[in-house]
């Protein structure tokens, strides 16, 4: 049996698994597009694999014309990509979907060489972590990034009903009617417990599979990120991947602005040039959010930058007891960085596409910090509905 057919074999398998009906945003944006070749990037258990195999179930073609693989498995271990689906090519193959992609080796060079020579179409996943430099190469094709689950989708999960995607500027200038039809919605739900439990579980599809063990499993994840994802792309000597997560650690259970490089470099032991590598690649893996200061854009000013972990359930699993201010910003932080620029202002807490000025807090927030602000807001914590601009922080999660 050579590889294709071991690939068939393997893929005829693949389509018996279930795979969920619910399909996320991105489902209808790759859809659309007519591009050769498709790179789909995100955090490990966001729902890469799902969004590939419903994408793939969605084309109604023959089953010998598309084919699904991943690289991790070892039947796949030191295989040209190139010379595999130059075969199915010449087979009748016209669409692939190679999950895992940068477990192969000079993955790009061979993806370019798809794109220039045959005739089939590819759509690849593969860890945020991944860089990809050759500007030659990144013409080619078209990213998108999967993120963790918004509030939306966790509700729509959850309840089985569609809800609206809203942009920043509609919750700024309408959040009152916005929330009020998002609430009737609900009927007998709490939009408040609603969000208290995706703050501890609701960013990860696979909370789905059994809440019991979403810990474990995310505890298993950020492991493999570390052990698998950054060691192989990077590089990185398995011992230095204990520093990493000793990193992670710290930045857990300490105030967004209380870590310097030099206060983490004295805790951690870790010198100043290989910490700022490491929070790079923490940062490219979706582990860390690192927000700079707004006068670092006119890099006027040394100031230290601002480090959350990258959502509330990754600081849930890491930190026993997490301070409120801390989950609050956190939760803020990761739904507005998929689609907006953020900063942190000596201020107020967040600097929103350069333009509108953020304080994070309880229903006690007032305004004392920005009341002379222009275009400042409060996204205030444990209220259902906002008044003028007091915004319900939770309304932020409907921003994709």
């Amino acid at each position: 049996m050579n590889l294709l057919e071991i690939a068939f074999n393997l893929y005829a398998n693949k389509l018996t698994q279930d795979i969920p009906d619910y399909k996320r945003f991105l489902f209808y944006e790759i859809k659309k597009s007519d591009a050769k070749i498709i790179g789909i990037y995100g955090a490990r258990g966001v729902g890469k694999t799902t969004l590939m195999l419903q994408l793939l179930k969605s084309l109604n073609m023959p089953f010998k014309e598309t084919i699904y693989i991943s690289c991790d498995h070892p039947a796949f271990s030191g295989v040209s990509l190139f010379d595999f689906l130059d075969e199915f090519n010449r087979k009748g193959g016209k669409i692939a979907f190679i999950d895992e992609i940068h477990k192969a080796k000079e993955f790009q060079k061979h993806l370019k060489s798809v794109y220039d020579f045959l005739d089939v179409k590819v759509v690849f996943s593969g860890s945020s972590a991944l860089q990809i430099t050759n500007p030659d190469f990144t013409r080619r094709f078209s990213m998108y990034k999967l993120p963790i689950l918004s509030l939306r989708e966790f509700i729509e999960l959850e309840l089985g009903i569609s809800l609206k995607i809203r942009t920043l500027k509609e919750i700024i200038e309408n959040h009152q009617d916005i929330a009020l039809k998002i609430i009737k919605s609900l009927k007998e739900e709490k939009i408040l417990k609603i969000f208290s439990d995706y703050l501890e579980y609701g960013a990860y599809p696979f909370y789905l599979e059994d809440k019991a063990k979403f810990k474990d499993r995310l505890s298993d994840s950020i492991n493999a990120a570390l052990y698998e994802d950054l060691a192989e792309i990077y590089n990185i000597h398995p011992e230095k991947i204990s520093t990493l997560k000793k990193l992670l650690a710290t930045i857990a259970i300490s105030e967004p602005l209380e870590l310097s490089v030099e206060n983490i470099s004295n805790i951690t032991g870790i010198s100043k040039a290989t910490l700022y590598k490491y929070m790079d690649y923490l940062s490219r893996a979706e582990l860390i959010i690192q927000i700079q200061n707004e006068a670092k854009r006119f890099k006027s000013i040394r100031k230290p930058d601002k480090l959350y972990l990258s959502n509330t359930n990754l600081l849930n699993a890491l930190c026993l007891n997490p301070k409120k201010g801390t989950i609050r910003e956190t939760f803020f932080a990761s739904m507005l960085k998929y689609n907006h620029s953020l900063h942190y202002s000596d201020k107020a807490d967040f600097l929103v596409d350069e333009k509108y000025i953020f304080e994070v807090g309880g229903r006690n927030k007032d305004f004392s910090q920005i009341k002379k602000t222009e275009n400042s807001y409060l996204a205030i914590d444990d209220i259902e509905i906002g008044l003028d601009r007091r915004i319900p922080l939770w309304l932020f999660g409907f921003l994709y």
